[in-house]
């Protein structure tokens, strides 16, 4: 895993207020028995905003089509049920026909998250990644500096000598409009993994999920998972092969 492809901390937005913001309640289904908010409700957060935000840009209207590629989950402390989560969304870099978001979760409690997901513009009607319009990316680059993004997986598959495999079994209520599983379905293996491990996901901590190809309903999928020093790694696999990368480890220069 390279993670110096992701910065440590995630860059901070250079003018806040030009940061799309909403907030809404943490409600009793987006949480765990110890009341934290589960990543795979955070995953949905992201989504959420992300939707929101569209309806609040020029051209938004014709920008609804999007795939995630990667989503980094930096858990600071963790927010919880009853509380309201204030976020904040911008970009950070771009092309194009991609785009790296960040999201600032922030509870008026005092919990704090920090995320960022790399997502590809898809023309619906072909499913290929398409330009976003000028008008689109105007209020993008008041907000960047980096205009020439470009895709660096920060995760590898599994090579290690001991691996746990279990499976993943999916439900009709996983696909989303597009017939993919929704990708806080790939989250919500991630929490399957950190409650079999609990020592490995000690405040504070990164989460990171890759996509390396789509899972559909139907598929048979296998969580496999290894433990590696400071570091809880998962994949999911379909008929033997990778689908999604995943990580769990302390955040570089976290002590304690």
């Amino acid at each position: 895993m390279s993670t110096a492809l992701i910065a440590t901390p995630l860059p901070a937005c250079p003018d806040i207020t030009r940061a799309f913001a909403a907030s809404w309640p943490v409600r009793l289904g987006d949480t765990d028995g110890q009341d934290r908010l589960r990543l795979d409700a955070v995953a949905r957060y992201l989504q959420d905003i992300g939707f929101d935000h569209l309806d609040a840009v020029t051209d938004g209207d014709t920008h609804q089509a999007w795939i995630v590629r990667r989503t980094v989950i930096d858990v600071y402390e963790p927010i919880v049920f009853g509380d309201r989560v204030q976020l904040r969304r911008w970009a950070d870099a771009l092309s194009n026909r991609w785009c790296d978001m960040r999201i600032q979760l922030r509870g008026v409690r005092g919990g704090h998250i920090e995320a960022a997901a790399f997502l590809i513009h898809i023309d619906p009607s072909t499913g290929r990644p398409a330009r976003m319009s000028d008008a689109f990316m105007a209020p993008m680059l008041a907000t960047t500096t980096e205009h020439r993004l470009r895709w660096r997986a920060a995760l590898t598959e599994l090579d290690d000598t001991e691996v746990e495999t279990a499976p993943f079994p999916l439900r009709v209520t996983d696909v989303d409009r597009l017939g993919h599983v929704n990708n806080a379905v790939y989250w919500e293996a991630v929490e399957e993994a950190i409650a079999a491990h609990p020592d490995r996901h000690e405040l504070p901590y990164r989460a990171i999920v890759e996509h390396v190809g789509p899972v559909m309903i139907g598929d048979k999928v296998a969580l496999r998972t290894a433990l590696r020093p400071g570091d809880l790694r998962l994949q999911l696999d379909v008929d033997g092969s990778a689908r999604a990368l995943a990580a769990v480890q302390r955040l570089p220069g976290a002590t304690g």
